[in-house]
């Protein structure tokens, strides 16, 4: 990421050009990947990060598109999908035994819907969970139940997708009303380029997935990692006390530490207090690390 990545250029062919250029970019097979993400992750190689991100600059321009029925320009809506591609390379750990384009799809999709989000005229909210899926979802779920009509919704139909996406029908009937002009999923629209379809083409499903699961997985996995590594720092006694005390799922007494221990309940909470404050501080030492970790990537990936 120490070299610059190709941009679209705004103007008719420019998004045949950058989809040209990128296309000289190699794809990597799984042992090559591999390599370079373990160079990246235990060396800070900007080099390996750039060979990583180039070669899935493909997998976001075909996400992208999928984001065109917006009316946003889509060299934008590439640029942020890059976006997340390298959030995920900063994040990809190859020991976990999966490719980088399954765990990266979830970066860039995040990214993009977050700049959907914030650009779109229409769309001047709060950007809660519930928002985002019926933003990214109403269109679908209208074309599900036949509700192509234009107009308010009827009551059974308000119901039925507040049902289905989890919202409330108030949610429902206000985001509806602010995507007003909604035609049938099968109207023609014109995207850039020349290309042509329906509204149905460049709808996006921004259900749960696996990658989000992943994420999710990745993100639990790591406070975990930290936390045992804070652990580390603690004697045999302290840890004791401290895993006895606070991770159990049934904590033990200060009565009963203190027989183990042959100590004063009085100390056994003492040492917990003080084993608390010494893992507490090791995260927080481990966080500033990763954060460091980070900003010297962007300052790479900015050089």
């Amino acid at each position: 990421m120490a070299q610059s990545l190709p941009s679209i250029v705004s103007g008719e062919g420019g998004l045949a050009r950058y989809l040209e250029e990128i296309r000289r970019f190699p794809m990597l097979q799984p042992q090559e990947e591999y390599m370079l993400a373990k160079r990246f992750n235990e060396h800070a190689d900007t080099a390996a990060a750039h060979r990583l991100v180039t070669s899935h600059l493909r997998l976001v321009a075909k996400i992208a598109m999928g984001y065109r029925g917006y009316g946003l320009p889509i060299g934008e809506v590439v640029s942020e999908g890059n976006v997340g591609l390298m959030q995920a390379v900063k994040k990809f750990e190859p020991d976990r035994g999966f490719r980088l384009a399954t765990y990266a799809m979830w970066w860039i999709k995040a990214s993009i819907q977050e700049y959907i989000l914030r650009s779109w005229s229409l769309v001047k909210m709060g950007t809660t969970a519930n928002q985002k899926r019926l933003f990214f979802n109403l269109r679908k779920v209208k074309g599900k139940i036949q509700a192509l009509e234009e107009g308010d919704l009827k009551p059974e139909q308000i119901t039925e997708i507040a049902t289905r996406l989890n919202v409330s029908e108030e949610e429902v009937v206000s985001m509806n009303r602010r995507l007003s002009g909604d035609a049938s999923l099968n109207a023609p629209i014109r995207a850039t380029e020349g290309e042509s379809g329906e509204w149905q083409d460049w709808l996006v499903d921004d259900s749960q997935s696996q990658e989000d699961m992943l994420v999710e997985q990745d993100e639990l996995e790591n406070r975990r990692g930290m936390l045992s590594g804070a652990l580390d720092v603690l004697n045999e006694r302290e840890r004791r006390i401290f895993e006895a005390r606070r991770l159990s799922e049934d904590p033990l007494t200060l009565e009963e530490l203190s027989s183990e221990f042959d100590i004063s309940r009085e100390r056994v909470r003492q040492i917990e207090v003080r084993a608390f404050e010494k893992v507490q501080d090791a995260v927080k030492a481990a966080a500033r690390r990763q954060a460091q970790a980070l900003r010297t990537i962007d300052a790479g990936a900015e050089a």
